[in-house]
């Protein structure tokens, strides 16, 4: 029996290792400064180090609980833990308990202005809410009233709160506390000063990057590669005739419930789209002979009335980064340095090339303004440029 748990240990050890390594190489692909790889490298050994101590399964080691017995600064573990979450590795990254706090009223007034000016889809009130939450937090922590906070507070609180955060959630956070601030000067009154223009990040980042799209050839191999023999490759194969067919986004696919299929009308319900306007599309045969597959030969049975689900018991529907894993993994076996959101980007560009009007895939793409799809799709300038002049605006 003893021999059987050092056996287990060492191999959790391994299995932790080589998982520290990957996220190693990952971290400088994604151009994470040198100072912060070598604070997350030697924190990261001191983490194997508390692991080998004790006894402890590969499920068990990214757990509030454990972090708790690390005792020691844990944001290198939980941006690991976020990692191995978006490749599928683990179940789900470390949770942290938030403090429970009762929101000021401004800051209630604040998310009902945004549904009710803004439109807000109900699920980005609700990340909004996550990062006033921590926000109030803060100055009920730090004592500092609203009216009397400054740039050096907010300063101080995203430095600690973004910690460990990839880049674009970190632009998307700093959005929401703009937009927070921006209302509180505005509309409210209760700042002297319009500090949302001082919240920034790092310039590079904010550059925007065109979208890029596999063509014709790429999409051949792609369609080529799949495979149909196992339940993983069934569900694949599904998510991507989706993703390239409707141009749906992996938290698109995440959202499609067995309902929201129906083969008799070949039409598809989105009912969780980023404009909060849900669509019915149209299913072209081949995605519904893909999904009618997966249904038929890899869905596990299950209460769950979710379309994709896990390919383990207990069998839960999948995340959004775990659509987007499946699919990567996929163009990459077919040789394609590619992502889930190129075949979106491929779907947009079919149908410029289709003749289709900007503001025909504006709808088709879910986009809530015309400018949101103009930056999308810099995908082919000369069209583009065609379209924008020839189209009346």
């Amino acid at each position: 029996m003893m021999e059987n748990r050092q056996a287990t240990a060492e191999g959790v050890v391994i299995a932790l290792k080589q998982a520290i390594k990957n996220h190693r190489q990952w971290m400088a692909t994604q151009g994470y400064a040198q100072s912060t790889q070598r604070d997350y490298r030697w924190r990261l050994i001191q983490f194997i180090d508390f692991i080998k101590s004790g006894s402890y399964e590969w499920e068990g080691i990214f757990t509030f609980a454990t972090i708790k017995r690390f005792k020691s600064p844990p944001h290198a573990v939980t941006n690991l833990s976020r990692y191995l979450y978006a490749q599928g590795k683990i179940a789900q990254p470390i949770r942290y308990p938030t403090p429970s706090v009762n929101l000021p009223d401004v800051f209630e007034d604040y998310l009902r202005f945004r549904k009710k000016f803004h439109q807000t889809p109900e699920r980005t009130i609700k990340a909004n809410r996550r990062v006033l939450n921590a926000f109030a937090h803060y100055l009920q922590r730090h004592r500092i009233k609203l009216r009397a906070v400054g740039i050096e507070q907010i300063d101080a609180f995203l430095k600690t709160f973004l910690n460990g955060f990839s880049t674009a959630s970190c632009r998307i956070y700093r959005s929401y506390l703009r937009g927070f601030l921006r209302y509180l000067f505005a509309e409210r009154r209760l700042l002297a000063k319009d500090l949302a223009p001082l919240v920034t990040g790092p310039p590079l980042f904010a550059q925007p990057k065109p979208p890029k799209f596999l063509r014709k050839d790429e999409i051949n191999k792609l369609f080529a590669s799949l495979r149909y023999a196992t339940a993983s490759e069934l569900r694949t194969a599904a998510m991507i005739h989706l993703a390239y067919l409707l141009g749906m986004r992996p938290c698109e696919i995440r959202s499609l419930r067995l309902d929201d299929i129906s083969f008799g009308k070949a039409e598809v319900y989105l009912r969780d789209r980023k404009n909060n306007r849900p669509a019915k599309l149209p299913l072209p045969d081949a995605a519904i002979k893909a999904v009618a597959a997966y249904l038929i030969g890899g869905r596990a049975q299950s209460n769950h009335r979710a379309l994709f689900l896990t390919l383990h018991p207990p069998h839960r529907p999948l995340s959004p980064n775990v659509i987007g894993h499946c699919v990567r993994n996929c163009m990459r076996a077919a040789g394609l340095d590619a992502s889930a959101y190129w075949l979106r980007h491929t779907y947009a560009q079919n149908l410029l090339e289709a003749g289709a009007s900007i503001y025909e895939v504006k709808e088709m793409l879910g986009h809530d303004s015309i400018e949101s799809t103009r930056k999308y799709l810099h995908i082919h300038i000369e069209l583009m440029r065609k379209v924008l002049f020839d189209d009346p605006l």
